[in-house]
């Protein structure tokens, strides 16, 4: 292990570093760009079923917004086992990680890679990883940016109509089911058939149907909102402050919304963005760029810019809710566009700090 170390500390001098990483759950590839610092935390990102760290956040972290953040900050991009560029297949019987495990995998790589915390940017089953990292190892993760994140395990009614489903879909077609609504399978013709060649095409179908099943087979995060003065310090849930992101027309509006129901709302955001369905990161990189900028800002980390875009409007938290329409009903009206609510002067808004539970709109 010293030789990677060694190899690690050569191409981190350079700024970028690809690594395959032992672990006891096997090897992860993983991409280091800067250095980790010793004083702030290293941003840590993991993709969703079908994609790799670059198909899921290049667009994000090129975008001229996020560059300006991540000059603070070096950057850990982890692709799940099998699922990198140019993986190789699995060999005959490879048994693949439980969501579980491949959670275990990442303190081993942190620490082998010298990185002492972290800020999490997880999509779909990313951000069911990153959840259960910070659950188990409070102490890694200092914040989570968590997309379309689903806290609960599949019941049995999702597993049978899967099952039905799987003898008239195949893979592909039920992974930009996972991404895209009805809707945008049908109206954003472009970036569907765009994820749709990458998820046919890139990455070794058998290692991709052994990712998706272990995602399938998840366990249910057991998370339970504190109740004040009662069990803030005993109760499972997140101790970091956490940014939950979902589009007003994805197909995981209301899982998100039941992740938000298990949270701390003081530590906790929702942030329902409009314009947008699946992958936010994606089709609107710039508005979750800023919103990135802001969370980073409420935890210390940045200086501080006035507030441009985001509008901030209070929303109902419910433990579950029955359609997407259900969350927008909730919602107060926003205030018009261009306009934003009073802040002390020079002041800009402290995401992971606010005292109730809030959705976050991001004007078009």
């Amino acid at each position: 292990m010293s030789d990677s170390l060694d190899l690690h500390q050569i191409s981190c001098s350079l700024g970028v570093g690809e690594h395959d990483v032992e672990t006891a759950h096997g090897v992860l590839h993983v991409t280091m760009r800067g250095v980790a610092r010793g004083n702030r935390p290293t941003i840590l990102t993991y993709h969703d079923i079908g994609l790799n760290h670059k198909s899921c956040f290049n667009s994000l972290f090129n975008y001229e917004d996020m560059l300006e953040v991540t000059q603070h900050f070096s950057v850990l991009h982890v692709d799940a086992p099998g699922q990198q560029e140019n993986a190789p297949a699995f060999p005959t019987g490879y048994q693949y990680p439980t969501m579980d495990e491949l959670a275990e995998m990442l303190p081993s790589v942190l620490k082998q890679l010298q990185v002492k915390s972290v800020i999490g940017i997880g999509v779909g089953a990313g951000a069911y990883v990153l959840t259960k990292l910070a659950l188990t190892e409070p102490t890694l993760v200092e914040g989570l940016v968590l997309i379309d994140v689903d806290p609960c395990a599949k019941g049995w009614m999702d597993w049978a109509a899967s099952k039905l489903s799987g003898w008239t879909s195949n893979l592909v077609d039920m992974i930009m089911g996972h991404y895209f609504s009805a809707d945008e399978l049908t109206e954003n013709t472009e970036i569907v058939q765009t994820y749709r060649l990458h998820v046919s095409q890139d990455v070794p179908q058998d290692n991709l149907a052994m990712f998706y099943n272990s995602y399938s087979s998840r366990t249910e995060l057991q998370m339970e909102r504190p109740i004040p003065g009662l069990n803030e310090n005993t109760v499972t849930t997140l101790r970091c402050p956490s940014l939950l992101v979902v589009g007003d027309t994805s197909p995981a509006v209301d899982v998100v919304v039941e992740c938000n129901s298990r949270l701390n709302p003081t530590k906790t955001t929702l942030l329902k963005m409009a314009d947008c369905g699946g992958l936010p990161q994606v089709v609107q990189p710039g508005k979750l760029a800023e919103a990135f900028k802001y969370f980073v800002q409420g935890m210390g980390y940045m200086p501080t810019a006035g507030m441009t875009r985001l509008v901030r409007s209070r929303t109902h938290s419910a433990s579950s809710v029955g359609s997407a329409d259900g969350v927008r009903s909730r919602a107060a009206p926003s205030l018009p566009e261009g306009a934003a609510p009073s802040l002390p002067e020079g002041a800009a808004p402290s995401i992971p700090g606010l005292t109730a539970d809030r959705a976050i709109e991001l004007s078009a």
